[in-house]
């Protein structure tokens, strides 16, 4: 399998940018993307399992790969929750599923959103990861509008090598996420 366009980017362009402005000592001290976490929660699917299966083949489709189904780890009374229910399901992405996964997600995903005016810097968790909630699936062109039943968000996690939040923030911008400062 061929090297994607956004880590063949980050190969020649970004790792050596991030080096030179940070004062890294080698390459392999540079921050780069570990995995890209993608989950769709379906608390509703507790009541109907086919709600469970739409939402699985809908991410299925969105990353290229199969979703696993998230359980609950205990059980909540207020929620009708009980212990190992099904209520969502997810897709860690690595490597070169990763890399065309993040080339669609800034190049074409985003701008499809409607009145999208960039990311807020404020999402990272202080160890350098980044996430972002999408309030629809039909903003991936993968989904076909005439299947979908009801409109589902996800959550989308990257997961950097990065020690800081500015240490992500300037690796993220330099592979072309519009972030707001």
């Amino acid at each position: 399998m061929s090297a994607s366009r956004m880590h063949e980017r980050y190969q020649q362009e970004v790792r050596p940018w991030l080096r030179k402005e940070m004062g890294y000592a080698n390459d392999m001290a540079v921050p780069r993307l570990k995995k890209i976490v993608v989950n769709m929660g379906l608390g509703e699917a507790k009541d109907n399992v086919k709600i469970l299966d739409a939402g699985a083949a809908e991410l299925g489709a969105i990353t290229g790969q199969k979703a696993v189904i998230t359980r609950a780890r205990k059980s909540v009374a207020n929620f009708k929750l009980r212990k190992n229910m099904p209520i969502g399901c997810a897709v860690t992405l690595r490597g070169e599923r990763m890399y065309e996964f993040f080339d669609r997600l800034v190049n074409i995903v985003f701008p499809r959103v409607r009145d999208f005016k960039g990311l807020s810097s404020k999402a990272f968790d202080g160890r350098g990861n980044y996430t972002l909630g999408l309030r629809d699936q039909l903003v991936f062109p993968e989904v076909d509008y005439a299947r979908v039943d009801r409109v589902r968000g996800m959550n989308i996690t990257l997961v950097t090598t990065a020690r800081t939040d500015e240490e992500a923030r300037a690796l993220l911008k330099q592979l072309g996420m519009p972030l707001k400062d």
